[in-house]
């Protein structure tokens, strides 16, 4: 786990949004002030820039080198690259719980997913990056429906937008998936045609 020191270093370099504890009013006066101080410097090189946005996409989906690797290089071989790269991280089971609500982070839906708490199609997985597709159902374990991750899901009132293709019951904690993710950059900030610069040089 980074310490949240470490997380602020990393989001001032690479973005708010790649982690959930930097994405406050507090951290972006504090980097419009730096924006303002580093006003007139150079532009960085290709390299950089590639490097920094390959950063930002592991850091996002907490992958290691290796994974983000793997997953560029099988989505470069594919007629959609960047629609296929978007589709293996978003289908992830720790992406899907994130996204569905279930976890507040995706560290803690790495770790729901870790410690046994969901079951697919009523068979219990502990691997968060087990690939999902249309039709899975995902369910949390009747053992962990009543611990204080999951009691008072129904009754949150600050509830994070679900994406078109999951259908989510928060009474009865389930997760149908019913569609697939669409790549758009603006909406999920990443630029994966520069990641797959990086890994084609």
């Amino acid at each position: 786990m980074l310490p949240v020191k470490s997380k602020y270093k990393i989001a001032k370099r690479l973005g708010a949004g790649i982690f959930e504890q930097t994405q406050t009013q507090k951290f972006a006066f504090s980097e419009a002030r730096a924006k303002k101080e580093r006003r007139g410097g150079r532009g960085g090189s290709d390299f950089g820039r590639q490097l920094l946005e390959k950063q930002r996409i592991r850091y996002t989906y907490g992958l290691s080198e290796k994974q983000l690797s793997n997953y560029a290089q099988a989505a470069i071989g594919h007629k959609d690259p960047t629609g296929d790269l978007h589709r293996s991280l978003e289908m992830r089971a720790d992406s899907v719980l994130y996204r569905a609500g279930f976890s507040p982070t995706r560290r803690a839906a790495r770790q729901a997913v870790s410690h046994g708490h969901v079951k697919v199609n009523g068979v219990k997985i502990t691997r968060p990056s087990h690939r999902l597709k249309a039709g899975d159902k995902v369910e949390v374990r009747e053992g962990v429906r009543s611990s204080s991750l999951y009691a008072s899901l129904a009754e949150k009132e600050d509830k994070r937008p679900v994406p078109q293709w999951l259908t989510v019951d928060a009474n009865l904690l389930t997760i149908e998936v019913t569609g697939e993710p669409h790549y758009n950059q603006v909406e999920a900030g990443l630029d994966y045609s520069t990641l797959f610069e990086f890994y084609s040089r």
